[in-house]
């Protein structure tokens, strides 16, 4: 199988051949139509991808008919993550959802809000997200290049949740301090520099949380795949061979990409 291959940490992946992986008791060998391209990726060791892999048998969910593998892919990885999220936030109808980071993640993360009957206040800090933020029909555009996010927040009376999706710790800081009272702040993408400052005295005072969500479970994913096989979803990617795996991580890195690159076989 053709795979591409981390031979050193922070170097570029190798395309390979390599033998199929044998399964073991209890698993099962997936041949592999289509894989997103995720920061966790990345931050795991500038990547791993292959035409087959290993999977334990129990937690091995097929993808349905009516959802194309090339959708499923993003699905699995920015789908479940922001929609498990959200719950982990305990969305209501009626209430301010602010999204920091409109991409892979991100543009899901709207539509699931807009779903549950939320107001959403995108933030990003180019316009272009923020288009296509608002063509999935977030309500509040918020460009953090020119704006600050909490006072904008703030002046609509506070977010109820906020999804912490960008990549920078900054952005963290600027939800948490856009709350109302009583809001919770969710953090999802993981920055290089693995800390944020919380205020104790606003935190007290105003009653807030700070809640971690990582992806979800196999319920979740399958509410993720009924939703999107219903037409309710629609994922914005760009498909590309794996021999562009190298280019591919360095406009994620760069934030040149619009929403997901998914690699297809």
């Amino acid at each position: 199988m053709k795979a591409a291959v981390v031979r050193a940490f922070r170097e570029p992946l190798v395309i390979e051949d390599r033998p199929d992986p044998a399964p073991g008791p209890g698993q099962v060998l997936i041949a592999v139509e289509a894989s997103g391209l995720c920061h966790t990726d990345i931050h795991a060791a500038h990547g791993g991808y292959a035409e087959k892999m290993l999977a334990w048998a129990d937690f091995a969910r097929p993808v349905p008919d009516g959802v194309d593998p090339r959708d499923a892919a993003p699905l699995t990885c920015a789908g479940v993550t922001t929609y498990k999220a959200l719950k982990v936030g305990g969305v209501r109808p009626a209430q301010l959802v602010a999204i920091s980071g409109v991409g892979g993640l991100g543009h899901l993360a709207v539509q699931y809000a807009k779903i549950a009957g939320a107001t959403v206040a995108a933030i990003d800090v180019t316009d272009e997200k923020l288009a296509l933020a608002r063509s999935l029909g977030a309500d509040i555009l918020v460009n953090a290049a020119t704006e600050d996010p909490a006072e904008v927040l703030r002046a609509h009376g506070g977010a109820h949740i906020g999804l912490a999706l960008a990549v920078n710790e900054a952005a963290f800081g600027a939800l948490n301090a856009g709350l109302r009272r009583g809001g919770r702040l969710v953090m999802v993408a993981m920055p290089a520099g693995g800390t944020i400052k919380v205020p104790i005295f606003e935190t007290v005072l105003g009653g807030t949380a700070v809640l971690g969500s990582i992806v979800g479970t196999r319920q979740d994913l399958d509410e993720v795949f009924r939703l999107h096989a219903a037409g309710r979803t629609r994922v914005i990617r760009e498909t590309r061979p794996l021999e562009s795996v190298n280019d591919s991580i360095a406009q994620v890195l760069a934030g040149d990409v619009r929403a997901r690159i998914v690699f297809t076989f």
